[in-house]
């Protein structure tokens, strides 16, 4: 029963990236398609976590008698906007052992000397996973664009590349789900502010947060630069409103669920006699 959810439009179609789409007029404090408030979210989020464990574990057993299929979440943001929650509460709410998941950090000079998607190959979710990019081969259009640090010629050939990559995986045999957390300043401002009036928090706060926050203008171009030249058919955005994690949470979740929904995965019939195998255990 994956379609049956509180929503009144399903957040994979209200939420995509399509033609004539413009980031600066997107809502952050939004919740679309939702008509429901904070408690009603987290109710609904604890409800559909058991539709998308089931398809992850179906997707997971799958694997294990031949299939090759896999499933990989982009998650793209500004500092703050709510990665680690989508992590925690809505791909933590599944099996461990079926999901991958690779925060990426600066380039080591290892990696800095081979092609930029050179690590992200090494990263892609293998048959029967659920792989999570916490950060990805965007930060190198994403960054790189806004400080300058790769000429438009390179820019337009790490575009291609994405494409040629994203076209590869789902050939593969990979379902991407890219998504884009759409965090206001206000709110990333406020998170800063609570991250520094908690010692619990100290450990998530970095200096270099400020400095980034400084080219949030720029930061927007590039997103929209990046979701003009990489939104494809196989490979689509969503941008999910960020200002109510409750809402970001909920959003991502159905989205996962209706790219693992597509697959129309069954469970496996196994490999043995199962009237046989049911008398050797009852005979046991």
């Amino acid at each position: 029963m994956p379609d049956q959810h509180a929503f009144d439009q399903p957040p994979a179609q209200l939420l995509r990236v399509g033609e004539g789409f413009h980031l600066s007029g997107q809502p952050t404090d939004a919740s679309p398609g939702f008509s429901g408030k904070k408690a009603d979210g987290a109710a609904e989020l604890a409800v559909r976590s058991k539709v998308l464990a089931t398809l992850q574990e179906q997707l997971f057993a799958e694997s294990r008698y031949g299939g090759t299929r896999s499933v990989l979440l982009v998650l793209q943001a500004m500092d703050t906007a709510g990665k680690g929650g989508i992590v925690q509460h809505v791909v933590g709410s599944v099996d461990p052992q079926g999901v991958a998941l690779k925060a990426f950090k600066a380039p080591t000079d290892e990696e800095k000397s081979h092609d930029f998607l050179w690590r992200i190959r090494k990263a892609v979710p293998g048959a029967g996973m659920f792989g999570v990019f916490d950060r990805s081969h965007y930060e190198d259009v994403l960054i790189h664009r806004v400080h300058g640090w790769a000429d438009e010629a390179e820019l337009e050939r790490r575009y291609a590349a994405i494409n040629d990559f994203e076209a590869e995986l789902a050939a593969n045999g990979t379902t991407v789900v890219k998504v884009m957390l759409n965090l206001s300043p206000e709110e990333q401002k406020a998170r800063l502010t609570a991250r520094l009036q908690d010692p619990s928090k100290y450990w998530k706060y970095s200096t270099s947060d400020l400095d980034e926050r400084a080219y949030w203008p720029q930061y927007m171009e590039a997103y929209q630069t990046a979701f003009e030249k990489t939104t494809t058919g196989g490979a689509p955005w969503h941008v999910v409103p960020a200002d109510k994690k409750w809402y970001a949470r909920l959003a991502v979740q159905e989205i996962l669920i209706d790219a693992l929904a597509t697959l129309n995965l069954q469970w496996p019939k196994g490999d043995f006699d199962l009237d046989a195998e049911r008398a050797r255990v009852a005979a046991s």
